[in-house]
């Protein structure tokens, strides 16, 4: 049996995304993974949700929250100027730069590790020059549209947050879900067991009214 293919959606905004990828960094060398720069707030918005940073009280602790998280894993972490921030030119020019494993280091080493802004192209023209990106391609209607499809296919998905991986059909959302991943890569039948299989079908017990 051939093994599943693996898809991480992302989005720079995300500092969990930064967390994980600082994991899956280490993956990436053994079995392929498909690096897939999504507009969030994209995703938010299909899924009429706000973000925690558009909840008072919530931004304040899922920051500490964070912080705290990397420094328990040993990263360096230090917020850029503002958050939430647009993120639309960081993912683009991940795009550009052909989504490697390189540019996604060096955006989120930018944005998260050296507290930089990644709101702009200009913000990031240091980044883009060190990819070789020119500053046209941040912007062109091919990387655009690229952007769009990314997120469109992880709204196919099922994506409904960042960070996710995707394990064949199944999905794994955040950075604390890391190593329930892994497990769940080594060990397919994890999944598989009677009460894992009820979850699927667990009936609703009440609705909140809107």
């Amino acid at each position: 049996m051939s093994a599943p293919a693996l898809r991480w959606y992302f989005d720079f905004i995300s500092p969990f995304s930064y967390l994980q990828w600082r994991k899956l960094r280490e993956l990436a060398r053994e079995r392929p993974i498909a690096l897939v720069p999504i507009a969030f707030g994209a995703v938010l918005s299909a899924h009429s949700h706000k973000g925690p940073a558009e909840i008072p009280g919530k931004r304040e602790f899922t920051y500490r929250h964070v912080l705290w998280q990397a420094r328990r894993e040993g990263v360096a972490l230090r917020f850029p100027p503002a958050h939430p921030f647009n993120p639309l030119a960081a993912l683009r020019l991940c795009i550009a730069a052909g989504s490697t494993p390189e540019a996604v280091d060096a955006i989120f080493d930018w944005i998260w590790r050296e507290g930089q802004a990644g709101d702009s192209a200009q913000a990031l023209s240091s980044v883009a020059a060190a990819l070789g990106v020119p500053p046209e391609a941040i912007g062109s209607d091919a990387v655009k549209s690229a952007l769009r499809a990314n997120t469109e296919a992880a709204l196919l998905a099922g994506v409904f947050g960042v960070p996710t991986l995707t394990i064949g059909p199944q999905l794994f959302w955040g950075n604390d879900a890391h190593d329930f991943a892994l497990d769940a890569l080594q060990h397919p039948e994890l999944l598989e067991d009677p009460e894992m299989l009820r979850l699927q079908h667990l009936p609703i017990g009440v609705q909140r009214q809107a």
